[in-house]
């Protein structure tokens, strides 16, 4: 699923295509459990609105509107947001037609979401997040964990801890911070939460710098490739050895969630 980076990314490369832009006629396919409003509402609301801003909180991606709404967007497993022109197919759920080209959400299997937010009005979707990973506080960050008797890499991808990491990046901080995924996330000490948050926000600052991570599906909205993936030092290179000590890394199952690290380097 794509991450912090990869929304960042799509965001960035989607701004000047965007932000500006009336919205002139809204398509959208028949309604499915992509669109958490209904299709002929997005229809009724969207034309004639000017996007203002595109932003970004963790995962999701937000265009604000003239009148004060918003479009949220998430782009799930296999969802992608262009501008580049492509095929319509049984995959793209809704374009938007603007005054200077279009904008064209493509989800192969639909975990995608789009949901427009009336000005004033709040998304539960975005009510359970917390602060956003590149700019939560410190104190705020180790006051979570001490709140929380999970283990930290548990901690690391709940979205209400710090919004935008995923098993991609909780894996590869905390291989960097030297850190075993399995501790109590309340274990660690101040100086130790400190040194992870920094870390992870240098991680995803440079996978941003890189495009993000291409795994399986995502593409930037150029339709190019991420660069990342070339970066990644543990995530699924279960019995690789370790790039620090040799050690095979390791592969366990934690919340139901595939975690890979090193079992000597990080005790």
């Amino acid at each position: 699923m794509p991450e912090l980076p990869e929304v960042e990314v799509t965001r960035r490369e989607l701004r000047a295509a965007w932000e500006g832009q009336t919205i002139v006629n809204v398509w959208a396919a028949r309604a499915n459990y992509f669109f958490v409003t209904p299709p002929r509402v997005l229809k009724q609301r969207l034309p004639g609105r000017t996007t203002v801003a595109l932003r970004r909180h963790g995962k999701y991606l937000l265009a604000r509107l003239d009148d004060g709404s918003e479009l949220l967007c998430h782009l799930g497993m296999t969802g992608r947001i262009t501008a580049e022109p492509i095929a319509q197919d049984a995959h793209v759920h809704l374009v938007l037609e603007l005054t200077r080209g279009r904008i064209t959400f493509r989800d192969v299997r639909k975990f995608g979401k789009v949901e427009w937010i009336a000005q004033g009005a709040s998304s539960p979707r975005l009510d359970k997040l917390g602060p956003d990973a590149l700019t939560i506080e410190p104190a705020a960050f180790q006051a979570a964990l001490r709140a929380r008797r999970a283990p930290i890499k548990a901690s690391l991808l709940a979205q209400d801890v710090l919004a935008g990491v995923g098993n991609i990046y909780a894996d590869e901080a905390l291989f960097s911070a030297k850190i075993d995924p399995r501790r109590p996330s309340a274990s660690l000490s101040a100086s130790e939460s400190r040194r992870l948050l920094g870390v992870i926000q240098r991680l995803l600052a440079k996978a941003i710098e890189q495009g993000g991570s291409t795994i399986n599906d995502y593409l930037k909205p150029s339709g190019e490739l991420g660069g990342y993936q070339n970066f990644h030092r543990v995530y699924g290179k279960a019995g690789e050895g370790c790039p620090r000590c040799g050690t095979p890394i390791a592969r366990n199952v934690l919340g139901g969630r595939s975690t890979h690290h090193c079992p000597t380097c990080q005790t």
